[in-house]
């Protein structure tokens, strides 16, 4: 009997597999086939892992194919028949750096692309958020203090999302869907990737590659991290880049922590040289409490949860593992398969 594991049980409510979604991968299974969900919560999402629990280490002995938040180390090296770890989330975690994946034969998928929609939309929320000066008005409510005037000052720096030159970092599934909200808006978007000559996507006026980072930052309102980690992109957004945007840019960071110098972006803040950021994503999660982030008024500060969509995520999910279970089955190529040599 051929099994498949289904890990996605999480600590964390945004994130845990619904009985439905599970009751419709049941329903798939194929004959020769088991469906095992594992009903221990799974902690990869919490930011206290713990490592899998010894109900997971019991079935990944026999799988043949494990669908869970990435994938430990210690369950994979348990996992003696794996042929094939579809992962839900959209990058590849530390999985890649074990090299009995990086060099094996065992086939590696990840969910790029399935967060893109939600995630497009709290990048537009949060620049808008800064645009329309709610920072601002959020403080002012603090006060009690009606100050009209206020709005007009060149600190609050109220502008229209047409005005504004975008430059995103990125542009596959994330980023595409990204610049296709702000194009919507009017917006100027621009794009960065590492291989231009694949083409500009829709929504996007130009892409260039990595090479072209500085010159497009130093005319960029707003730059958006939406790039998966590689060794070319960690601290992409360093203390001299940041120095390069124009006064007044707005920073995002939806993909991850380490490709941005906070300490150098709490500099620039403070020092008044960027109107604000918007950051989902940090170095070490969860943030400390003594952070600076926290403090800064112009900072916001949501807790990796920019991907939540309890309906419709579930949906694209549950989707991309059927359909990638049927290509499994036919032999055929399966979507988001990670290039192991390059990292996504």
């Amino acid at each position: 009997m051929r099994r498949l594991v289904v890990d996605l049980r999480s600590t964390s409510d945004a994130f845990r597999l619904p009985d439905a979604v599970a009751d419709q991968i049941r329903a798939a299974t194929p004959a020769g086939w088991e469906t095992v969900v594992v009903r221990e919560d799974n902690d990869a999402l919490d930011g206290t892992p713990r490592g899998p629990g010894a109900e997971a280490m019991a079935a990944v002995a026999e799988a043949e194919i494990y669908f869970g938040w990435g994938m430990p180390a210690s369950l994979f090296q348990a996992a003696r028949k794996l042929c094939w770890v579809q992962s839900a989330l959209a990058g590849t975690g530390a999985l890649l750096a074990l090299p009995e994946m990086r060099d094996g034969p065992c086939l590696f998928t990840n969910a790029a692309g399935i967060f893109g929609p939600p995630i497009a939309e709290h990048v537009l929320a949060g620049v808008l958020h800064l645009t329309r000066a709610l920072d601002l008005a959020e403080s002012l409510r603090a006060e009690r203090r009606w100050d009209q005037a206020a709005f007009g000052t060149a600190a609050a720096m109220v502008r229209e999302i047409g005005e504004l030159r975008v430059l995103v970092v990125g542009t596959g599934g994330l980023g595409s869907e990204i610049g296709a909200r702000f194009t919507a808006l009017g917006a100027q978007v621009s794009g960065l990737r590492r291989d231009p000559a694949k083409g500009c996507p829709p929504g996007f006026a130009r892409v260039a590659g990595l090479e072209s980072l500085e010159s497009e930052l130093a005319v960029a309102d707003v730059v958006v991290l939406a790039a998966a980690l590689t060794a070319e992109t960690r601290n992409l957004l360093d203390a001299r880049r940041l120095a390069l945007l124009p006064p007044g840019a707005i920073v995002v960071n939806v993909s991850r922590g380490t490709m941005l110098d906070e300490e150098a972006l709490r500099a620039a803040l403070e020092a008044g040289r960027l109107r604000g950021a918007v950051l989902d994503v940090f170095t070490r999660e969860p943030l400390a409490p003594e952070s600076a982030l926290w403090q800064l008024r112009q900072v916001v500060v949501t807790p990796h949860v920019s991907g939540v969509s309890p309906r419709r995520l579930w949906d694209r999910l549950a989707a991309l593992f059927l359909g990638n279970w049927q290509a499994y089955l036919e032999r055929r190529p399966l979507r988001n398969l990670v290039d192991k040599a390059i990292g996504y």
